[in-house]
């Protein structure tokens, strides 16, 4: 295996070691870190390590074979013998935390933020390959000074999960760390709460006289969300312990900058914080963004970090929003200041569309589904802030007025992403268009209709235009909503402004929760005609079983 031919570990040979961790050697218990970039700990090996999947793509980007993947060198490594590749070195790293743009040094056992960092993860180096810099990082290699009395480990369960999620949101498109491979332990094992078969609570049944007004389609969204709905862990469960390798151009974390400008921006600061604060902005510059500004000076180049960092995480956040992903926990420590994907936590893919949804009891509507975006532009708050000590007076004042305008950025991002789930081609014109089409559209979807499949039928709208000869310039696409109409009913005329009528047959069954109709006309004058009553009535004889449908109309407006 010849990875460590490739190696150049950029974070020991430009930034700052704790200078207390040869005093504390071998640094793998809890402790105050109240200065550097870095501890140099190694991991704690896998007992009984064995390869459970690897990803050929990453490893083929890493310049690894097949046969390289099933090395005993490649198992050494990355279950946590960094002596088995001599060129590999190995270190954690402290951040800082802050929730919505609150700094928290709440949960910090030393009450001061001295003891935030990498609990369970640990680099184990950095590669360069065909001019591509990737750094490695073990989760669950054991523990640091930032485990905070923790043990360091991570699960099968929960590595299987990451693996997977990393690697299925980059074929998605969305920008994230890599899995590379998982590995499991054959004897080590780990306690961790789950829930029992149990419940302490009853749940009501369909005949529940509480429920007794409800129609029975409703009745059963009732109780299939309070069956749902989340509930705390009851009892400890014995797990295999593993580790996933992930892989990242950097895992630079907003909350790294964060910690740093905190400590340059106290009271009687030191030269060295300072300078500490200065080394991880231009390490940051070096490793993510090296064409801002180049050559410029430090300051200039933070400012142009700013819409720099606004404009990944803005495209990350709408990318979430594209493929239905909530990642629960978006702090500022879990947020890359790269724009990308990490710590798939608590994390889940949405079924049914649901704007608060989200997949822990610590997430609160501040980082449910669709409050994401916001969540998003405060951390890029709380990075821009950590730029501070690096500005003058007059500089401060530029970077204020380009943080306020950085959340047209988000916004246009996610328009953006209103218009490719509509199938509109890019301009400015169609993302706004989308955007107002969302919002009529949204109230639509609330009724649970699956924020995969519901997206995808609308595909059907272009083969009934298609069918009908009807023109679908994004642009001048348009969707009337219309009221819902509920099954069964007496449905008498429907006023529409059309001049011919064209097809109005086209539905899919979503889930048995409700089905979207579409009726595609096309506006040639200003003459108003009214869709008839039979044709409607056609529909609903055909859909008598389904709880509810919802009539649309897609036209093109007259040039």
């Amino acid at each position: 295996m010849e990875l460590g031919g490739h190696a150049d570990h950029s974070w020991v040979r430009m930034l700052d070691a704790d200078p207390e961790s040869e005093d504390h050697r071998p640094n793998k218990k809890m402790r105050q870190v109240r200065s550097g970039h870095y501890v140099p700990v190694k991991p704690t090996p896998l007992p009984s390590p064995k390869l459970v999947i690897y990803s050929k793509r990453m490893a083929a980007s890493l310049g690894l074979t097949d046969e390289d993947c099933h090395s005993g060198a490649f198992l050494s490594l990355f279950s946590g013998d960094v002596d088995a590749v001599p060129e590999m070195t190995s270190w954690a790293t402290p951040y800082a935390l802050a929730i919505m743009g609150s700094p928290m040094v709440q949960q910090c056992p030393f009450k001061n933020g001295n003891g935030y960092g990498d609990g369970r993860a640990i680099s184990v180096g950095e590669v360069v390959v065909a001019g591509q810099r990737w750094e490695l990082q073990l989760k669950g290699g054991g523990t640091t000074p930032f485990c905070r009395g923790a043990d360091g480990r991570a699960v099968l369960r929960s590595s299987v999960r990451e693996f997977l999620a990393s690697e299925a949101m980059d074929a998605l498109g969305v920008s994230t760390t890599r899995a590379l491979c998982l590995i499991v332990s054959g004897s080590e094992t780990a306690q961790r709460p789950w829930y029992s078969d149990e419940r302490d609570d009853e749940l009501p049944t369909e005949d529940d006289p509480r429920l007794a007004h409800y129609p029975p389609h409703v009745r059963k969204a009732l109780l299939a969300q309070l069956a749902s709905q989340t509930r705390d862990p009851d009892v400890m469960v014995t797990e295999k312990v593993a580790i996933t390798t992930r892989v990242a151009t950097s895992f630079t974390r907003i909350g790294h900058i964060d910690l740093f400008a905190r400590r340059a921006a106290r009271p009687g600061a030191t030269e060295l914080a300072r300078t500490q604060h200065a080394a991880i902005v231009e390490h940051l510059l070096f490793r993510e963004y090296p064409d801002v500004l180049p050559g410029a000076p430090l300051g200039e180049r933070a400012l142009g970090l700013i819409d720099a960092v606004a404009n990944r995480i803005a495209a990350m956040v709408a990318g979430w929003l594209r493929i239905g992903f909530c990642q629960g926990n978006f702090n500022a420590d879990n947020c890359l200041a790269g724009g990308r994907t990490m710590d798939y936590g608590p994390f889940g893919w949405m079924d049914k569309y649901d704007p608060k949804f989200a997949k822990w009891t610590g997430s609160g509507d501040h980082f449910a589904f669709m409050n994401q975006p916001q969540a998003g532009y405060v951390n890029f708050q709380t990075f821009a802030t950590a730029l501070d000590p690096l500005f003058d007076a007059e500089s401060k004042g530029r970077a204020a007025v380009k943080v306020k305008q950085a959340k047209g950025q988000f916004d246009a991002a996610v328009a953006d992403t209103w218009r490719r789930k509509l199938g509109f081609a890019p301009s400015d014109s169609a993302s706004a268009l989308a955007s107002k089409l969302w919002s009529r559209l949204e109230s639509l979807l609330v009724v649970g209709v699956d924020w995969t499949i519901g997206w995808r039928q609308l595909a059907a709208v272009l083969e009934a235009a298609a069918h009908a000869g009807v023109g679908m310039d994004a642009p001048s696409l348009c969707l009337e909503p219309l009221e819902p109409v509920r099954i069964p009913c007496a449905l008498s005329t429907w006023s529409m402004s059309v001049c011919e009528y064209r097809r109005a047959n086209i539905g899919v069954n979503l889930g048995g929760v409700g089905l979207w109709v579409w009726a595609v006309a096309y506006e040639c004058g200003v003459t108003s005609r009214s869709l008839s009553p039979p044709a409607i009535s056609r529909i609903e004889l055909r859909l008598t079983a389904v709880p509810s449908i919802f009539l649309q109309a897609f036209y093109k407006k007259p040039s």
